[in-house]
């Protein structure tokens, strides 16, 4: 005789209509006094009895809107989708690249609930093999933030990959820094082009890219407050950047920076030749108020920036330009500076550290054992050649 199944072990039964097998179970009662029943459905009965298995999983882990295909791919999307408004461009699109081409490839057909600890370190570890740390940190970031917000909305139980460490990865491209006589050679090399100011003001300055591409001239003071008590030298204060918002980078990135003699020279010269781009442009021009602009007042973007700078230092002297990039500038500022003696918690407050942690993190290779500050110093570098 078949054996008769106990009450709440659910029934099976084929469905004419839809030509499946329909497996459900009764399992309790709503606050109205309705039923609870969860149904799974197959071609067979083994299929129809483990999908039920799987809906009953979800219901006792609380996700009952949790569609039982979720995928980490459903995710990913979701989080590329709605979880970055209102981020910068830049981060969108720096989080959709990592995620299309190394989460999704690799994880993306996994059912979320599927996913395992030990699933993240081997993907991990093999990525480890041909990534640099850096951006295995990035890809990291980028699955768990997906994976953190799926499980805000009840699609999974917990998040597995915050569990999980990330590897060392192959060696990134090293930061690099300029020598005084590259410095001197790069600073020469600029002269009569349109980078000149910005190449001046970067390395003399320590201001990041992002900062001096935002930079407006109602920001800079070419003739200081000498009327002030005590009297306040030529100056430039970074309160913005190209970032979403206009913010600098931190808060202790907000700085006002004397300026070297050698770019108040270069500033004046600067700000007379923009006046002439403005007349050659006429009715084409957009005035944004910007210090370092295109050719019709637009805001310069980073590639631009990039190109530009490599073809003004091209026929640099020891400096093979392809090799170098703005940002380096700054790193270059750090290095003469704590070659001539400048303590590291001045490095730090000049660059906008929010303390000698990063500094030494970012710069190691660039700091040197130290004592005395900014301007003063560059100007008794970069001092102007009488003969010159």
């Amino acid at each position: 005789m078949t054996k008769r199944r106990s009450r709440g072990d659910g029934g099976l039964h084929w469905d004419e209509r839809r030509q499946r097998w329909i497996a459900s179970v009764t399992l309790g009662y709503d606050p109205s006094g309705k039923r609870i029943v969860k149904k799974g459905s197959g071609k067979t009965k083994t299929e129809a009895k483990n999908k039920l298995k799987e809906v009953i999983r979800d219901h006792e882990d609380g996700l009952a809107i949790a569609p039982s295909g979720y995928t980490v791919e459903n995710a990913v999307n979701d989080w590329l989708m709605y979880g970055l408004a209102g981020r910068d461009k830049g981060t969108l699109d720096t989080c959709t690249i990592l995620s299309r081409n190394h989460v999704i490839p690799s994880l993306g057909a996994r059912k979320l609930r599927d996913l395992s600890a030990e699933d993240v370190d081997k993907w991990l570890a093999t990525k480890a093999k041909t990534l640099s740390t850096r951006t295995l940190q990035g890809i990291h970031s980028c699955l768990n933030r997906a994976v953190k917000r799926a499980m805000a909305r009840d699609k999974v139980k917990r998040n597995v990959v915050e569990l999980c460490s990330v590897p060392k990865g192959q060696p990134g491209r090293p930061s690099k820094a300029l020598t005084f006589a590259q410095a001197e050679s790069v600073l020469k090399a600029a002269e009569r082009t349109s980078m000149h100011a910005y190449v001046v003001l970067a390395l003399l300055t320590g201001a990041r890219t992002e900062e001096l591409r935002a930079l407006t001239w109602d920001h800079v003071f070419l003739k200081g407050e000498p009327g002030a008590d005590p009297p306040i030298p030529p100056y430039m204060a970074v309160w913005r950047s190209v970032r979403a918002g206009g913010d600098t980078k931190t808060r202790k990135s907000r700085r006002t920076l004397a300026l070297p003699a050698r770019c108040i020279e270069v500033l004046w010269q600067h700000w007379e030749d923009q006046g002439w781009d403005r007349l050659a442009a006429d009715d084409a021009w957009e005035e944004h108020g910007l210090v370092f602009a295109s050719a019709v007042g637009k805001e310069l973007d980073s590639t631009n920036v990039r190109r530009a700078f490599r073809q003004a230092i091209a026929k640099a002297e020891g400096v093979n330009a392809a090799e170098w990039t703005p940002r380096e500038l700054r790193h270059s500022f750090v290095s003469l500076l704590s070659d001539k003696g400048v303590p590291l918690e001045e490095i730090s407050r000049l660059v906008g550290h929010s303390g000698t942690a990063v500094t030494e993190e970012v710069y190691r290779k660039q700091i040197r054992p130290v004592i005395q500050t900014g301007a003063v110093v560059m100007d008794d570098l970069f001092k102007d050649d009488p003969d010159r």
